[in-house]
This record gives C-alpha cells, sequence and structure tokens, in this order.
C-alpha cells in the first residue's frame, strides 16, 4: 500500500466510494438484557438456514421485540465510552467488526473515532452502515442516526456532512442487542466530497506505525499445520524497532479458557517463534498477535490446527484398547466441563477434579445460557448413570439446576438458547426426557408438572423428532460439527432411555449417520458437501471429533481437544452393547482399485442432493442442484481430498466477508455468500459462482501447496500430488495465488462476480504417468455451456458428460437425476 504519512499519523488516501477504514475503538460496554419471563410459540425449523432475504434468519426472541419496540426508529440511547480501547486496521476489511457470540440477550454499544483530512471546505456524502443503530459525529456536531435493530441484517443510511479544510474529527457510536451469534460491526463510506484522506494519530512515529501494519498484514504461520515441530509466523516484512509481543491462543467460541505467550521481537527478525507443539493444545487454536513499540499496540488474528499426532502415536490395536485409549485422552485432555467429567465418571473417577469440571459447567445450565443443552445431556448421563462417584454437594447441585432449566420454548423463560435447529431440539427432548423420568416425583419448577410429566412430554417430542427424522434424516446435512452433537443425544438415549422404543431407534439412528460418515470419509476423514460448516471444522482434518471416533472404529485420525459425544458413544460401546457394522470399515477406508459412488438426499422434503466419488486416492463431494444464485448460509458445496494425508485437501467457495477469522454466517472460508452452480461426475466437478452486488467480488479455493508432494502451476490452473493422488483445478479467468498475509500460500483466487472452476481427481499409475503427465493429459479440458443452460464436458477419460440444467448427469452411457436420489441413498462401486 502507499503510505504517506506525518509524524504521529498515519495517513491514507480517501477517494471517492471508499470506506474509512482506521478507527480508535472503545471496548464494548455490555448490560444483561432481560424482560420478564415468557412463554414462546414454535417448533423445530428443519429449514431455517435455507435464507429468503439475503442470509438473514427471521426466529426473534421476546427479548429483541422488546429492544426494538423500545428503539427501532428512535435516537440510539448512548453509553459513555468504555476502556480499554485499541486501534482497528482493517487487513483488508471495510468494516470495524467487533462481532461474536453472547450466551444470554446483552445490550452492546462502542464507540469509534477518527479523522478526515480535507484538502478544501466542502460537502461531504457518507454512507454509514449496520445491522443495530448508531450515531454519527462530524466535528463534535450530531449528523444524524439510523436505528433499524433488525438482528444481523445490514442495513444503511446516507448523510450529507460539512467539512472544513484540514482536520475533521469523526466519531460513530453504534449499539445493537447481542444474541447468539452477532453481527456486530459498521462500516463508513466517503461517497463523495473534497479530496481527502484519513489522518489517523498514533502515539508513535508514523512510519514506525506503518511497518507494524505492514508486519501483520503479511505474517502468516510458516505451516498450513502442524502436527510436530515449532509453531512459528514467518514474518516477509519486517520492523525496524525491538516488538514486544503479547499472543492469547484459545479454541473456538465456545471454548472459555486461553493461554497468553509473550516474547521480543528484534528488529528485523522475520521469524516469530511462538512455541514446540507440545506447549499447545491439540485443536483448532486462534492466535490474537498483539505487537507493540513506541505506545502502539497493533493487533490482528490468525488461526491454524496444532494435532499433537506424534504425542497420540498409532492406535491401538484393539477396539477395546482404543476405546480405553479414547476415554483416557477425554478425562485428561478434552476442556474441563461437563463432557470431560463424563469421561473421568466412566472411567471410575470422582473426586475433586471430575466436580471442578461439573462445576464449570453448571452456571451455563443455571442460567440458561445459549449452548446450555450442549452441557446439560452429558451432566445427565453422569448424574444417572454414576451417581454413587460424585458428593453430596455436587449432586444437590446438578438437581437443583436440572429441575429449574428451561426445556422448551413453552416454558417461561428469558433467554437465546436456540431451540429450532434439529440437533438443539433432539437435546432439549432428551435431557427432558431423562431428567423428568429420574425426578419423576419432583416439580420441574419452569413447566410447573411433576418429572413424570415432563419425561411424558419429552418421550412424545422424542418420538415426533424420531419420525421426522426417520422420514428426511439432517436438516443440517452431512455436517462435520452437527454429526457429534446428534449423536450426543442419540447415545445418551441409547445407554439410559427406559422406552424400549427409544432405545431402538436411537440406536438406529446412530448406525445410520455412522454410515453416512463412513461413505461420506475418505481414509476415515469426513470428505463432502456440508449443510453447515464452519473455519475450525474445514480446516480441523486431525482434530474434529469425527477424526477421533475414525481412529476408534478404523483405526484413522487422532483427538483434538473438543468433544460433544466421544465419551457417551465409547460408554455405549464398552458397555450397553452398541456394535457398529465392519461393512462401514470399508466404505470408510478403502483400498487397492476399489471405487465407491454415493447419492442420496438430506433434509425435509429432501432439499440437499448429495454426490460423492472416491477410490483409495482421491474423494470428492458436492451439491446438486442447490439453490443456484441465492444468497447463502453456512452450505460448502464441494470438498476434496487426495492421498491418504489428512490435511491433502481443497474447498471452494464464495466467501460471505472478506475479514479473516471472523463471525459471519456465512464467512471467509465456512459456507458460500452466493451459491453457485455445481455439477459433478465421479473424479471431475464444475462450479459456476455468479455473485451480488455489496458481496465480495471474488470466489476462492483452499489449496495447502505445503502440505502436497508436488505441484504445478500456471496462469488459469493449479495441479496437486499427495501420495498417488492427483487433482487439477482450472478457472475459467487466471487464478491469483494469495502470497501474503494469513492464508499465503493456501489460498488460491479467481476475481470477479462471474466465476468458474473445474476440478479433476486422478490416481498417480498406468497412463498418467505421474502429476506431469496428469497435467498433460487433461490441460485442455474445460467446459461449454449451451444456450439452453446445459453444460458439456468432453472428458479424456469419461468422453462427454453433459450436466443438465436441472442438476442431471450424462455420461459414459449412464443418466443421474438428484430428483431420484432417495433419504436411503445408492451406493455403487467395487465395495458394494
Amino acid at each position: 500500500m502507499a503510505h504517506q504519512a506525518q509524524d504521529g499519523a498515519m495517513r491514507r488516501p480517501l477517494p471517492d466510494g471508499s470506506p474509512v477504514c482506521y478507527w480508535h475503538v472503545s471496548a464494548i460496554a455490555e448490560d444483561e438484557y432481560n424482560v420478564p419471563d415468557t412463554t414462546m410459540s414454535g417448533h423445530m425449523d428443519a429449514q431455517f438456514f435455507l435464507t429468503k432475504e439475503k442470509n438473514f434468519i427471521p426466529h426473534e426472541y421476546p427479548c429483541r421485540t422488546q429492544f426494538v419496540s423500545e428503539r427501532r426508529g428512535k435516537r440510539p440511547v448512548i453509553v459513555e465510552k468504555q476502556g480499554p480501547g485499541r486501534i482497528w486496521t482493517p487487513f483488508g476489511s471495510p468494516r470495524v467488526d467487533l462481532s461474536g457470540f453472547w450466551f444470554r440477550a446483552t445490550a452492546v454499544s462502542a464507540w469509534a473515532e477518527t479523522r478526515i483530512e480535507a484538502e478544501t471546505a466542502g460537502t461531504a456524502r457518507l454512507k454509514l452502515s449496520c445491522c443495530g443503530g448508531a450515531i454519527l459525529f462530524v466535528n463534535g456536531a450530531e449528523a444524524g442516526s439510523m436505528s433499524v435493530y433488525q438482528r444481523n441484517f445490514e442495513t444503511d443510511r446516507e448523510f450529507d456532512v460539512e467539512l472544513k479544510a484540514g482536520l475533521n474529527d469523526i466519531a460513530v457510536f453504534f449499539d445493537d442487542l447481542a444474541e447468539r451469534d452477532a453481527r456486530y460491526f459498521f462500516e463508513l463510506d466517503y461517497c463523495e466530497g473534497p479530496a481527502a484522506a484519513v489522518s489517523f494519530d498514533v502515539p508513535c512515529e508514523s512510519g514506525l506505525a506503518d511497518e507494524i501494519e505492514t508486519m501483520l498484514e503479511t505474517m502468516h504461520f510458516e505451516h498450513p499445520a502442524y502436527s510436530a515441530g515449532t509453531v512459528a509466523f514467518h514474518c516477509p516484512e519486517t520492523v525496524s524497532r525491538d516488538l514486544d509481543v503479547e499472543i492469547v491462543v484459545a479454541g473456538d467460541f465456545l471454548a472459555e479458557e486461553h493461554d497468553t505467550f509473550t516474547a521480543s521481537l528484534p528488529a528485523g527478525a522475520s521469524r516469530l517463534v511462538v512455541g514446540d507443539v507440545s506447549a499447545f493444545h491439540s485443536d483448532f487454536r486462534h492466535f490474537d498477535v498483539r505487537l507493540s513499540a513506541g505506545g502502539l499496540t497493533l493487533s490482528r488474528p490468525f488461526t491454524v490446527e496444532i494435532a499433537r499426532c506424534e504425542d497420540q502415536g498409532e492406535p491401538p490395536e484393539s477396539l477395546e484398547d482404543r476405546i480405553a485409549e479414547a476415554l483416557r485422552h477425554v478425562a485428561d485432555k478434552g476442556y474441563a466441563d461437563a463432557i470431560s467429567a463424563l469421561a473421568r465418571l466412566g472411567l471410575g473417577l470422582g473426586g475433586a477434579q471430575t466436580e471442578a469440571m461439573i462445576a464449570a459447567s453448571l452456571p451455563k445450565i443455571e442460567n440458561c445460557h445459549d449452548c446450555a443443552d450442549f452441557h446439560l445431556v452429558p451432566l445427565l448421563f453422569g448424574r444417572i448413570r454414576y451417581g454413587d462417584l460424585l458428593s453430596d454437594d455436587i449432586r444437590a447441585r446438578i438437581d437443583a439446576a436440572t429441575l429449574n432449566f428451561r426445556y422448551w420454548m413453552d416454558e417461561p423463560g428469558n433467554d437465546v438458547q436456540w431451540y429450532y435447529s434439529e440437533n438443539h431440539a433432539l437435546l432439549f427432548h432428551t435431557a427432558a426426557y431423562l431428567a423428568g423420568h429420574f425426578h419423576a416425583d419432583k416439580t420441574f419448577v419452569r413447566a410447573g408438572v411433576t418429572g413424570s410429566e415432563q419425561s411424558e412430554r419429552g418421550a412424545a417430542r422424542l418420538r415426533d423428532w424420531f419420525d421426522h427424522f426417520e422420514k428426511w434424516e439432517m436438516a443440517e446435512f452431512n455436517s462435520v460439527p452437527y454429526f457429534p452433537i446428534d449423536l450426543k443425544g442419540l447415545t445418551t438415549l441409547y445407554a439410559l432411555a427406559h422406552d424400549a422404543d427409544i432405545r431402538a431407534r436411537a440406536g438406529q439412528a446412530i448406525l445410520r449417520l455412522i454410515t453416512v460418515v463412513a461413505a461420506s470419509a475418505h481414509h476415515g476423514t469426513l470428505t463432502a458437501a456440508q449443510g453447515r460448516s464452519y473455519e475450525h471444522t474445514l480446516m480441523a482434518a486431525r482434530t474434529s471429533e469425527l477424526s477421533a471416533i475414525a481412529r476408534v472404529l478404523w483405526s484413522r485420525g487422532n483427538y483434538g481437544r473438543t468433544f460433544q459425544t466421544l465419551p457417551q458413544f465409547l460408554l455405549c460401546l464398552r458397555d450397553f452393547g452398541l456394535v457398529i457394522p465392519a461393512s462401514d470399515r470399508q466404505k470408510a477406508c478403502l483400498t487397492g482399485a476399489e471405487e465407491q459412488e454415493w447419492t442420496f438426499s438430506q433434509g425435509e422434503n429432501r432439499f440437499a442432493h448429495l454426490y460423492h466419488y472416491k477410490t483409495a486416492e482421491t474423494a470428492m463431494g458436492s451439491l446438486a442442484r442447490y439453490r443456484w444464485g441465492e444468497w447463502g448460509y453456512q452450505e460448502t458445496v464441494l470438498q476434496l481430498r487426495i492421498g491418504d494425508n489428512p490435511d491433502a485437501q481443497i474447498w471452494v467457495n464464495h466467501p460471505g466477508e472478506v475479514i479473516h477469522c471472523g463471525f459471519g454466517r456465512p464467512s471467509y472460508w465456512g459456507g458460500c455468500g452466493a451459491l453457485p452452480r455445481v455439477h459433478q461426475y465421479k473424479n471431475l466437478a464444475v462450479v459456476i459462482f455468479s455473485t451480488h452486488e455489496d458481496q465480495p467480488d471474488f470466489s476462492h479455493i483452499w489449496f495447502p501447496a505445503q502440505v502436497f508432494d508436488e505441484t504445478i502451476a500456471d496462469t488459469h490452473a493449479a495441479c496437486a500430488r499427495s501420495g498417488k493422488g492427483m487433482v487439477q483445478v482450472t478457472g475459467a479467468t487466471p487464478l491469483v495465488p494469495v502470497e501474503t498475509g494469513p492464508t499465503a500460500g493456501m489460498e488460491i483466487r479467481q476475481n470477479g462476480r462471474e466465476t468458474a472452476w473445474l476440478f479433476r481427481l486422478g490416481r498417480c499409475e498406468g497412463e498418467n504417468g505421474g502429476l506431469a503427465g496428469f497435467n498433460a493429459r487433461f490441460k485442455a479440458i474445460g467446459f461449454t455451456q449451451l444456450e439452453d443452460g446445459t453444460i458439456t464436458v468432453d472428458d479424456p477419460e469419461y468422453g462427454q458428460i453433459v450436466f443438465g440444467d436441472d442438476g442431471s448427469v450424462a455420461a459414459e452411457g449412464r443418466r443421474l437425476d438428484p430428483a431420484e436420489w432417495t433419504i436411503e441413498g445408492t451406493i455403487a462401486g467395487t465395495t458394494v
């Protein structure tokens, strides 16, 4: 970037139409927003993320209704500025983005201040955008406000303001009601006006500030993921002063613990060492890097997976030993919560350490935090099955929390627990069913019924849930983070249900989900299109919970730190007679010349049609005829892997936001801002994006070049080999490798609103002649789109492939039609 600066100010040009990106931002003022306990009407919404207007989720809680009635259309209520503040630098993002996750309804507000330096006095038009409310101040005078307060839905307003020649003070107060995942940001655009620049005051020489910003803008981890060695950043742009470094390392938004690393980085140093892999938890980790010198601190978030694979070694040979290994891992290395406590109880370990874990989860349940059901279900498992290992005091506290919990939206309460999704609904009903039976003669406070009645309610709702599941299966289809959540409820029911039909249905559902995982997995690692994904579940190839399950069942995979179902699943295998068919291992881990084509549908009315093809060396899964051209949410439309290295994966998406490590749904990597047209036949796929205005103007792929054994790249193609698996990715427009910043060497873009990708996988054998031969054979491959919307591809191996605008595929004398795919699905290939 071009820097023109004066001492004590970072100065950036501000051409017409550009965002104002540099700000002093206060700390967020937070005030829990409570309304009287009330009931809600509604039911599980199996299609809540099939958004109709942009990516807006329509369900509204009483707290939002009350908040809007007080504030919409009125001047926002100003809250005093809170400290400590921070400096916001953009790193490519046009917004000041403080988005996050709040477990109870919380009124949030903050201040942001900067300066615009105008060459001449005159009128400027500024556009202010946010999801909540905001007030704009220019030179101390209020220029106007906005106050729509529609949850996570962006609106904007333009203001004409008078600028004086020279420096103009700009301030924005912005507030909202944060409920669960909250898009809390504002953007101020300089639409038109006198020639101007941002002149942003800093407590040091401007040149030093520029250097620190540039270091943060260009630095990146030395490796895409870590399983051994030293965790360190490469800093291609250095700083001429010694830096003080503080790095706060944490898990995802559900994890509350963190570690802090401090260091000094000498002037001119291009490598920032954080520590040996052994110093970190085995998990997907967030690194908040803070660099300081001359009184200035700038910061930026980074993420990376750390999987301590060498510590874990090879899986034990017997299933019994793998179960024991896994229980011990969760007990010793999981987060300190009710889930890890259950693993300890399953090993016969009560005592202070176990009860401290339970005590860490209890406030979430006692206060009805969102996701409290994630903690309550394993807590009930432990209380019901292993209560004799617990002290009277902790049992009494568990029981009080259980009797006072809100189990469904028709019970009175004041919370933002998410009742609508399939996975949460299952857990609420499981908890009500089991807790009511266990406390049959006691009163459940919010419902005002006896435990027996509460259990009957839970049983009826569970039977309805199973009716829906057995007809349509996963609403959040094929999703890495939501298999474990569903399995959490199902395994608990299989172990503890007092009704034979509920236990039997839970058992069948467990077997079905494991079969779906096996069919969609490559060497035990799920590789497929998904209904809801996150950055931390896409990148965490080794430490996802499904990897741990694969290690137990199929001797493939590793353990992380975040668990939802593993202890319950292990106890079902060890103590309750759950048996996973050996045929699932064959589906999950192909060998030799085996191949498998898997077509199926999921979701109410079969709204998601999924295609998956794999061999021992390649795997690719995609969505067929899925909401082409619509605004997306968290859907991953295509994912592939080559070889047997879990990190050798690629997925494609259109980012929902340009900020890295953000909380958007969709985010930079998780989901699609605009859903593309997708077609796949065996080892070939075509993905065509057409994006909307006000969305990022590029699509991209995750392409971690360093993990592949060999790569070849040119203007329109990138090829890679891992083991004997190979892939060629072709772009309709030039491919632009990202060479700097957090995804340097791991991201390839195509710029523009109309982009297209062609993926071709293959094996390193026979006439392919290695990667060079594979590249030569498929280099000329492309697609043609006819006037009627049909797409044709002439493939050297498959011949002509015809992709219809109805999602159908005609190739090799076959016709595949997604409209005919069933929930049960069809598996074809040499593994059948």
